[in-house]
């Protein structure tokens, strides 16, 4: 197990570190800067819209098949045949409301062939996700990691051809559509590996089972489907009240604080099974808290701040227009990377504790404050006022989830913590101002701040590497028993 597990993180980190900038840098910017902010706008509006309600398409029944499974065919071959009729239920529920939606928000006028795209590639990729976690509750590890990369590897060869052999260039439609197919065809897939595994496939509907599966899984689903609002309602106002290139200038910010929200996110996927061990066994999750915000805070202050104090130099470099007032985004945006990877350890820990009320309660406030902040912001400093709604909520939200985890989980961090915490961040701020007034190339800067920043959580001994390692150590093989 132990084997299949280091199998799995290294596939994890493969396609983070990997496929992922290959993504975003060779073809989702290359996509933006051949159509212009105007197209990749309407774009991105819609494909914040559409992954807002993509939780209709599961409810929360891949988290529950994934655990249900545990290997046994019989089991598998009964759930699938149980869910099957189910997830196609909610597909064309899901289909309806997204289209009938999409109509009264005048996508029908301004490209609804990219709204349909759009909307199936949600509808493929849920069947995916839904499909994996039937592979991965088999044990079905290389499989699984095969269909986690397929539909990327397929998008990024087919937009690729088009972006730099074809001498016709991509249009956002044909973008839209390459990805529904790259979905549809890994699902396809999936879906037959499903049905050689499974001893018999005999669709079913039993209201009682799916009543009792459901009622488990809903709390999930509204944690997800909440956070969902308020992380993604931006793009869609913004686009709703400004128009469409304002909507793709955001974008062009957003992709970059997406990417460097990744490492914290890795880190958040392995912790989830660390504390939910740890509170089963009722052990103090304090230390290993301290040490996962640690370094997330770290990782994210050093790049925050390189990017912060090279942002125009890093738009000029990546993108062919309106770079001097995205650069501006950036710099506000990146701050919000702080509050997300503290989200990442405060609220994962309280999902793993079951406080799913609490999350919830913080996430609609989150949502509402942001719609607020939004519509008083955007009519008067377009995408910038989002940039600042997106930095509010995501702050108040993170110390709200910190607050409560040291009222729920008993954190006890002591008061000498917190005042070193204080002056490494003035010192990481001092510092990385210093390296930018420097004469060098921006590339040697943006090194020499993340660097710099790094190593001087050293100076102030806010990482308990041995006692960390050990840990972490422990907890992994944990898992790996379980």
């Amino acid at each position: 197990m132990q084997k299949k597990f280091v199998g799995s993180l290294a596939l994890l980190l493969f396609v983070n570190f990997l496929i992922k900038p290959i993504w975003i840098f060779g073809i989702d910017l290359e996509v933006q800067n051949q159509v212009g902010s105007e197209a990749y706008g309407l774009y991105a509006a819609v494909l914040s819209f559409v992954m807002i309600f993509n939780i209709m398409l599961d409810l929360g029944l891949a988290h529950f098949s994934n655990r249900t499974i545990a290997g046994d065919h019989q089991v598998l071959a009964r759930h699938f045949s149980e869910l099957f009729l189910i997830k196609i239920s909610l597909a064309g529920i899901y289909f309806l409301v997204a289209m009938g939606l999409g109509f009264f928000l005048g996508y029908w006028s301004m490209g609804v062939r990219l709204l349909l795209w759009l909307t199936l590639s949600q509808v493929f990729s849920s069947a995916l996700y839904f499909l994996r976690s039937h592979i991965s509750g088999l044990h079905l590890f290389k499989w699984d990691a095969f269909f986690s990369v397929f539909d990327k590897v397929l998008v990024i060869l087919w937009a690729g051809y088009f972006l730099y052999f074809s001498g016709e260039g991509m249009a956002i439609e044909l973008f839209a559509a390459l990805q529904a197919a790259a979905y549809g065809i890994t699902a396809t897939g999936a879906l037959l590996v499903i049905l050689w595994q499974a001893p018999y496939f005999k669709p079913h509907f039993h209201w009682f089972k799916f009543k009792s599966k459901l009622s488990k899984s809903l709390p999930y689903a509204l944690m997800i489907f909440l956070m969902s609002l308020y992380t993604r309602i931006d793009s869609v106002m913004l686009q709703q009240i400004i128009g469409n290139s304002e909507a793709g200038i955001y974008a062009q910010a957003f992709r970059l604080l997406d990417t460097f929200n990744q490492p914290a996110y890795l880190f958040s996927v392995l912790l989830l099974p660390m504390f939910a061990t740890m509170f089963v066994k009722r052990e103090s999750v304090s230390e290993l808290a301290k040490l996962a915000f640690t370094l997330i805070y770290v990782m994210s202050l050093s790049i925050t701040l390189a990017g912060f104090f090279e942002a125009t130099e890093i738009m000029d470099f990546l993108y062919l227009e309106h770079s001097e007032i995205s650069s501006g985004l950036l710099q506000i945006l990146l701050f919000s990377s702080l509050s997300i990877g503290a989200t990442y350890v405060f609220g994962t820990m309280l999902t793993a504790k079951g406080d799913l009320k609490h999350l919830n309660y913080i996430a609609l406030g989150g949502f509402g404050l942001n719609v607020i902040l939004n519509a008083l912001l955007i009519p008067s400093y377009g995408a910038q006022g989002a940039a600042i709604a997106t930095l509010g909520t995501q702050s108040l939200s993170a110390l709200l989830q910190f607050v409560l985890c040291f009222r729920r989980a008993n954190l006890n961090w002591q008061a000498a913590f917190g005042l070193r915490f204080l002056a490494y961040s003035i010192q990481a701020v001092v510092v990385a101002y210093f390296i930018s007034l420097m004469p060098l190339p921006w590339e040697w800067s943006i090194v020499l701040i993340i660097l710099a920043v790094s190593l001087s959580v050293l100076i102030w001994q806010l990482l308990p590497w041995r006692q960390g390692i050990e840990l972490l150590k422990q907890r992994l093989k944990d898992r790996n028993r379980a």
